[in-house]
């Protein structure tokens, strides 16, 4: 089956560019649960993947580090045609297709079933952005942070990590102070749940 995707090349001169393109299944892995991709996200390691060879190790190659859609065909157990599922990273826009396409074909291992409150929309729209903000804010809490011990500081506020980040510690109870290089941001930090807002600027100088 044919299907669009954006495709990365790399020239003789080491050039990297990228284009829309129509594939078939040949170009996907030879096994594994193939999805039809629904949503990706564009984060800040996509971009840094089209500018220069330290993220994308093959070519040519699908960029998109994550993806969210609905299960196609499987060769694994676990997953059945009609599923909704997620994946983010596992080499996805490195060494494996990523999901600026509209197919994927992964492992089951790289894949997580989506609850039935979710859609995959949504799924992205939380995205590779949100599960590092989660995965985070854990690592604060085994780490022995809580909102009794003060004020915690979120830097690079406006980003997409840092904006989740803020709402999650602000409903988990934490004082958020945010830093940003975008001033006319504030508005948008404090509807987020920021008590304070800082200009980055402050916190590098000498």
């Amino acid at each position: 089956m044919s299907f669009r995707a954006i495709l990365a090349t790399r020239s003789d001169d080491g050039a990297i560019s990228a284009s829309l393109q129509t594939l078939d299944d040949t170009a996907l892995s030879d096994s594994g649960v193939t999805v039809a991709v629904d949503w990706s996200t564009l984060n800040y390691k996509d971009a840094v993947a089209l500018a220069g060879p330290q993220i994308i190790q093959t070519f040519p190659l699908v960029p998109g580090i994550d993806f969210a859609g609905s299960v196609v065909s499987s060769d694994d157990a676990r997953f059945s045609p009609g599923d909704n599922v997620v994946a983010t990273g596992w080499g996805l826009s490195q060494t494996h297709h990523g999901g600026y396409a509209q197919r994927a074909r992964v492992p089951g291992d790289w894949l997580v079933k989506l609850p039935t409150n979710i859609n995959t929309r949504d799924a992205m729209a939380i995205g590779t952005a949100g599960f590092t903000a989660m995965l985070s804010v854990l690592a604060l809490e085994h780490g022995g942070v809580s909102p009794n011990r003060g004020d915690i500081l979120v830097t690079g506020a406006s980003g997409g990590v840092g904006s989740i980040a803020i709402t999650l510690l602000a409903e988990l109870g934490y004082r958020v102070v945010a830093s940003t290089g975008k001033p006319d941001e504030a508005d948008y930090l404090r509807k987020l749940g920021a008590s304070e807002i800082l200009d980055r600027a402050l916190l590098s100088a000498e």
